[in-house]
């Protein structure tokens, strides 16, 4: 059987193919999926489509080899699956064949998803007769998440959000600044108590959710959400200071590119000592799946570190395991990952620590479950590389930043200006 689907045309649907199918979901296959293409008349496109071989045979001498026939069937491609998969608003048909595609198959039936309207709708309203399904359309609006979409991308944003937030804290009128926190501003517990404690919880409350789709104010957020115990006048003028950034900037939005490549990207950066009250150092995050950002946070470390390339160690740590619960949910969803993610960090002593194993008296006063990036590292599961602080898009999730620095962090993390509707 031919490993390369040859198209027609019309771009609908490959020429020949075959659709690897097991014990498990070939009686779906057989009850649900197969109908439907045999009632849009697509039958004629499909081969292999035969119930999975026994994996091994006993031969005379009752030993088992593997089955000649169960080769022959694990090597078939996959590309209907794949269409059918990156054909559907929702990932039904994973759902249903829990079928694996190779990378090959998956990059030829992206050109292919969505090209036959009639497969589509007949394909939906038999799943309809099973589940309980309803048609909104395209996405627009979702729990305050604007979403707008063209030939370069989807853009997500919360310009309606921001402008109801502005006039809840009569901020409307405010004049505008640059970036959402002063560089060389240190915020403390001691300072005159707010009137109002109840207001500056709100704000944090409304301000966490709009991280959502602005990393760029992620940072500053979390940095005064640290003091809504007690919060301080000094800390209400940095709420409205973040109100006033966003009064400039309602119409950034976070940027979803396409892209062929799909490899796993994560930027980890510490600020050691920097909390005043007790010394605490702050880390920064974000991972990205191809050109997209898909995971970022900034934090407070729980413990004190005794040296920036602990700090810078522990923040490489926690990114090690996002990427790690990343790359399990790529398992889940099917998606292939061709080459080891990759992580950038702008501390020598940090990377030399997780990639050198006999480094012992440095590192021998962090905790043992901090060492899981080391073992994640020897296990050839991921690489730990260089890269400049001048070229960390982490920085701006640990620290304030100048106007100008801040605006290149910002673009690179694809917080971008939303195009005109």
């Amino acid at each position: 059987m031919s490993s390369a689907a040859a198209t027609n045309e019309k771009n609908e649907l490959p020429t020949t193919v075959s659709v690897k199918l097991d014990r498990d979901n070939y009686p779906l296959w057989k009850s649900l999926v197969l109908p439907l293409i045999r009632g849009c008349k697509l039958d004629s496109y499909i081969l292999g489509t035969k119930e999975c071989p026994e994996q091994f045979v006993t031969t005379n001498d009752k030993t088992k080899k593997i089955n000649p026939e169960y080769e022959e069937w694990i090597a078939h491609d996959q590309a209907l699956l794949g269409w059918l998969r990156n054909s559907m608003a929702i990932d039904v048909a994973t759902q249903l064949l829990h079928c694996e595609t190779s990378k090959e198959i998956w990059d030829e039936a992206q050109s292919l998803a969505g090209s036959n309207t009639n497969f589509l709708e007949s394909f939906i309203t038999q799943l309809n007769t099973v589940f309980s399904l309803k048609d909104l359309g395209h996405l627009h609006y979702f729990l305050g998440i604007e979403v707008h979409r063209d030939a370069g991308g989807m853009y997500l944003k919360q310009t309606k959000y921001i402008r109801d937030l502005l006039k809840k804290f009569n901020m409307e009128k405010a004049s505008s600044c640059p970036t959402p926190m002063v560089t060389g501003k240190q915020f403390i517990v001691e300072g005159e108590p707010m009137a109002n404690p109840t207001l500056y919880r709100q704000a944090i409350g409304a301000l966490q959710y709009l991280t959502n789709t602005r990393p760029d104010i992620a940072f500053s957020v979390n940095k005064l959400s640290q003091y809504m115990s007690s919060p301080t006048t000094d800390h209400w003028q940095g709420i409205k200071r973040i109100l006033r950034y966003l009064h400039g900037t309602t119409n950034l939005c976070l940027y979803i590119k396409p892209s062929t490549d799909l490899d796993i990207t994560g930027f980890s950066d510490a600020d050691w000592a920097t909390s005043v009250d007790d010394r605490k150092s702050m880390a920064g995050q974000c991972v990205f799946l191809g050109e997209t950002l898909v995971s970022w946070a900034s934090r407070k470390q729980r413990v004190v570190s005794r040296s920036s390339t602990e700090s810078e160690y522990r923040a490489l740590a926690d990114l090690a395991a996002e990427v790690a619960w990343i790359i399990s949910l790529q398992g889940e969803l099917k998606l292939p990952m061709l080459r080891k993610p990759v992580l950038w960090c702008d501390n020598l002593s940090a990377k030399a620590l997780a990639s050198n194993p006999v480094m012992h008296a440095r590192s021998k006063h962090i905790e043992i479950d901090v060492h899981y990036i080391r073992d994640q590292v020897l296990q050839n599961k991921i690489v730990v590389a260089y890269v400049p602080t001048a070229d960390q898009i982490a920085d701006c999730l640990t620290k304030p930043l100048t106007h100008t620095r801040f605006n290149i962090f910002r673009d690179k993390l694809g917080v971008t200006i939303s195009p005109s509707v």
